[in-house]
């Protein structure tokens, strides 16, 4: 009896966290400093109800960032990556430009809420599928190889976020980022 009650509490807890964290997602992606109170009011709970969960801004900021990570790299990891690598890094930048174009104000409550190496460490997995398709696209002569690869895979990374920031600024127009534009000019840079 103890333990049904137990799960019931320990159930209601995962569902009130995972209410938080949708709406701290989605109140963080519109504005970067919205408070935990907006927050809350988001997710249908109490400031105390909240912060029995997190105990800082920064770690709801954290939740979530690493929650639209997460989200990210199930789309991502669904990309065919096989074949020509500029093609293969094309359809790769086809899907991320909608992922980066969402999460812009998140990563901005990020970088001022976390730590650098913090921000860097949730954003390792699409870094390294990045990686791992230039260098593929290296040893294949479709990239270029006389810069190292970390300037490679942060081009392309730079080249996107500046995109989405321009986007979500609106001194550029999604039409003109979206689909074949913005993937040329971020393949340029690496191709051979």
């Amino acid at each position: 009896m103890v333990s049904s009650a137990r799960d019931r509490v320990d159930q209601d807890a995962e569902r009130s966290i995972a209410r938080i964290v949708s709406a701290a997602r989605e109140t963080l992606s519109g504005d970067p400093n919205a408070s935990v109170d907006d927050i809350a009011k988001a997710a249908g709970v109490g400031r105390m109800t909240l912060y029995g969960h997190f105990r800082t801004r920064a770690e709801l900021v954290e939740a979530a960032l690493a929650d639209a990570m997460r989200a990210g790299d199930e789309v991502l990891s669904a990309v065919d990556l096989t074949g020509d690598a500029q093609d293969a890094l094309a359809r790769l930048l086809d899907s991320s430009w909608s992922l980066v174009a969402e999460s812009m104000a998140l990563l901005t409550a990020a970088q001022g809420t976390l730590p650098p190496g913090r921000v860097l460490q949730l954003h390792a997995a699409p870094a390294q599928r990045v990686e791992e398709l230039i260098r593929r696209g290296q040893n294949e002569a479709a990239f270029r190889t006389d810069l190292p690869i970390t300037w490679l895979v942060s081009a392309v990374h730079y080249i996107l976020k500046g995109a989405a920031e321009e986007n979500r600024a609106g001194r550029l127009k999604t039409e003109d980022v979206r689909p074949r534009r913005h993937r040329d000019s971020a393949v340029a840079p690496v191709a051979s």
